[in-house]
């Protein structure tokens, strides 16, 4: 298992920065060593946020699990500013680099919280996403999934993004199992935002 899902505040600091564009907002990131992507905004992340509707969504906040340094929950809450967006991560780096990143973009309907997939969480959601920690093993994968039930409003929607050869055909069928409906919403470049209805 990588270190990146540990606290991992002994590494060496790599700060990075960069600007991105996410749902029609320009958005300035500093990432770090020790965190998920830290050169830029990982494709998946981006089909990811790209591929959400709200028009379907129910009124509610948001719940952006395993948050890394913040590009899926900040971009989500710069969208859709009448929603609270909780962000949640084990690491306590991303989770410094994700309050920086919300600072710095002027993001404030926010909430940063650690969290080993649902430990913490309290409360329900319209939108439960993830771009789940794939080196953390199936396991946490599964958890991700399975557990957002719990955590989601009636009618409250679950996205997750999955590479083909990560596993997304064993998640879509755990979903439509938990969930009893799962939509493809959209495969790119063997990534595939799957989305199940509570």
């Amino acid at each position: 298992m990588s270190n990146q899902y540990f606290e991992n505040s002994n590494l060496e600091h790599e700060y990075k920065e960069f600007t991105f564009d996410l749902r029609g907002n320009s958005f300035k990131f500093t990432s770090d060593s020790g965190v998920f992507s830290r050169q830029t905004v990982d494709y998946g992340s981006r089909v990811l946020i790209d591929s959400i509707d709200f028009t379907e969504v129910p009124d509610g906040d948001i719940l952006d699990v395993g948050c890394g340094y913040g590009p899926i929950g900040l971009a989500l809450a710069k969208d859709q500013t009448d929603r609270k967006v909780v962000m949640s991560d084990v690491n306590l780096r991303a989770m410094e680099l994700a309050q920086k990143n919300a600072d710095d973009n002027q993001v404030n309907n926010i909430e940063i919280i650690e969290s080993s997939v649902y430990d913490a969480i309290t409360g329900s959601y319209a939108v439960v996403v993830s771009n789940p920690p794939i080196r953390a093993g199936k396991n946490i994968v599964s958890e991700i999934i399975s557990g957002a039930k719990d955590h989601l409003l009636e009618n409250g929607h679950l996205y997750i993004v999955i590479q083909k050869k990560q596993g997304a055909p064993s998640a879509k069928k755990l979903m439509k199992e938990t969930y009893g409906n799962v939509e493809i919403v959209k495969k790119d470049k063997g990534y595939y935002i799957l989305r199940s209805v509570r």
